[in-house]
């Protein structure tokens, strides 16, 4: 049984999600598909990268992920094919693959180029839907297309480091369903740079000196009344490894979340600042 997990903006009022479906099924009637999601914010890579970053390895080796989201074919987005980390994806070259490969690098990519036998306005249905189809009945990725050593990159979800090491900064990649908001700031990156030292989080007014490991670890159980922390603004290194600016107990449809509360929103600057200075190591001189 084959395994394809299909992540994309398309919604589920209209016929699209359907329509895909219904075309895997019509070319593999035994295949188990998955929705990773189909609520990505419009043409949204960086939102597209992050979520299948942290999906993909939950599910078995040979798992086959389909991503719609900026698909249409032009030159400067080309289709491509590609096994990493022992999966494979099937997505437009626009630069998401470059956050999913930030770590573990792909072991061959492929420009798919079986358009010229596949007229499609609708590449996820028309042609991905064949590529995945292929794969799944153990084909070669050599088969569809012709394979090439670099994918689009998107230098803007790289957070930047000064030259004193003593600042990184960094922007908001994603918001959540609770609203908050997640950056491309990494606990390895963090500890990497800062050391150790002391440090103060800002998102534009608001500062932190301290991240948290879980969100109620803002709460004291000493207190009675430990329910007074509801709504409190936290910054923590969420499940996925990421800086998170959040509110404790949020909910964006009655008190509020991090991203309506503190007013920030996709692509905001967030910056950290260590307080000491890195000192050299002392080398003796024998």
């Amino acid at each position: 049984m084959s395994l394809i997990t299909l992540t994309t903006d398309f919604g589920t009022k209209d016929h699209f999600v359907g329509a895909v479906k219904g075309a895997i099924y019509s070319e593999l009637p035994d295949a188990k598909i998955v929705d990773i999601t189909h609520h990505i914010s419009p043409f949204n890579i960086t939102e597209t990268a992050y979520i299948l970053k942290n999906a993909y390895k939950s599910f078995p080796d040979k798992t086959i992920h389909v991503i719609g989201v900026d698909s249409e074919l032009s030159i400067q987005n080309k289709h491509i094919a590609l096994e990493l980390d022992n999966h494979y994806f099937i997505c437009p070259d626009n630069g998401l693959i470059s956050m999913i490969a930030s770590e573990i690098k792909p072991t061959k990519i492929f420009e798919i180029n079986i358009h010229d036998r596949v007229e499609s306005s609708f590449p996820v249905l028309d042609v991905f839907v064949q590529v995945a189809s292929h794969i799944a009945r153990g084909g070669s990725l050599s088969v569809i297309g012709r394979e090439i050593d670099s994918y689009k990159q998107i230098i803007e979800i790289q957070p930047k480091v000064n030259e004193q090491q003593n600042s990184i900064s960094g922007g908001v990649i994603y918001i959540d369903n609770y609203g908050n908001v997640i950056t491309n700031i990494s606990q390895k990156l963090f500890n990497t740079v800062g050391k150790g030292r002391d440090f103060k989080v800002t998102a534009r007014r608001y500062t932190f000196t301290k991240i948290f490991s879980r969100y109620n670890e803002i709460v004291d159980y000493s207190i009675e009344n430990n329910g007074q922390h509801d709504g409190e603004k936290l910054a923590i290194f969420n499940s996925a490894g990421f800086l998170e600016i959040a509110i404790y107990r949020s909910n964006l449809e009655t008190v509020g979340g991090a991203s309506t509360l503190l007013g920030l929103e996709y692509r905001d600057t967030i910056t950290v600042e260590f307080e000491n200075p890195i000192t050299p190591e002392f080398t003796p001189i024998n």
